[in-house]
């Protein structure tokens, strides 16, 4: 008659699962322990803006520079009307990280330039890049709000020389100027957000009027040294054609 085997008895291939079940786990606690834990899984993005550069463009420039896989969804302005209830707070742009919207272009381009690796460690000069976006941000509501205006063209060009010019964008590029004619980077030694900020923003008003550069040939550089960085310069060269 054969003869039960006892319960208490497991069958071998049970009991290697165990042990790779430990040895998984060992590993992981061991990576922790070293530093070098599995990363997180990047989560999925969405940028959602207008089918234009604006406040957007930068941010696509980050992903971009990082390698980091986003989808570009762009919005006809006829369309708006007709969109603008489904997008979260009605206003663009709006970053979907993993179906959460992120609203507020410069809390948007913040969060991506953590995920990039495109803020600096040290915090007094992260506080410096924060000072100069936020200059920058001011700078530039300026000028979009011009730009959607009614004003006739010749009124833009006024405003712009007589008004804007000399009164809000030469004291930063004055400043900027100097900073940049001694070092390579706008902080430390590697590229950061702020110097994406710089070389869109005004590299936008460049294209322009690159006659009010003439005096300050350190911000002309800077833009076109981010501009040429390879990710960004094959990102310009493909990217939709938009007026703006």
């Amino acid at each position: 008659m054969a003869m039960k085997l006892p319960k208490l008895i497991r069958h071998y291939s049970d009991i290697e699962a165990e042990k790779n079940e430990r040895r998984d786990s060992d590993d992981k606690t061991r990576r922790k322990q070293l530093g070098t834990a599995e990363p997180a899984k990047m989560p999925d993005f969405t940028l959602i803006y207008f089918n234009a550069r604006g406040t957007a463009e930068p941010i696509r420039w980050m992903f971009t520079y990082a390698d980091i896989p986003f989808s570009d969804e762009r919005i006809e302005r006829e369309d708006w009307p007709e969109r603008k209830s489904s997008i979260p707070g009605g206003k663009l742009p709006v970053l979907m990280v993993d179906e959460k919207p992120l609203p507020q272009s410069q809390a948007i381009a913040r969060y991506v330039a953590r995920e990039a690796g495109l803020l600096p460690e040290d915090n007094l000069e992260a506080a410096y890049c924060d000072a100069l976006v936020d200059t920058i941000r001011d700078v530039m509501e300026k000028v979009y709000g011009k730009m959607m205006s009614e004003e006739d063209e010749d009124e833009r060009k006024r405003w712009f020389v007589e008004e804007f010019f000399p009164y809000h964008m030469a004291p930063v590029l004055a400043r900027l100027n100097a900073r940049l004619s001694g070092q390579e980077w706008f902080v430390g030694e590697q590229v950061t957000w702020a110097d994406f900020m710089i070389a869109h923003a005004f590299g936008e008003i460049h294209s322009h009027h690159p006659d009010v550069f003439e005096d300050y040939s350190a911000v002309t550089e800077h833009i076109e040294k981010v501009r040429e960085l390879p990710a960004i310069k094959d990102w310009i060269e493909n990217r939709p054609e938009t007026s703006h």
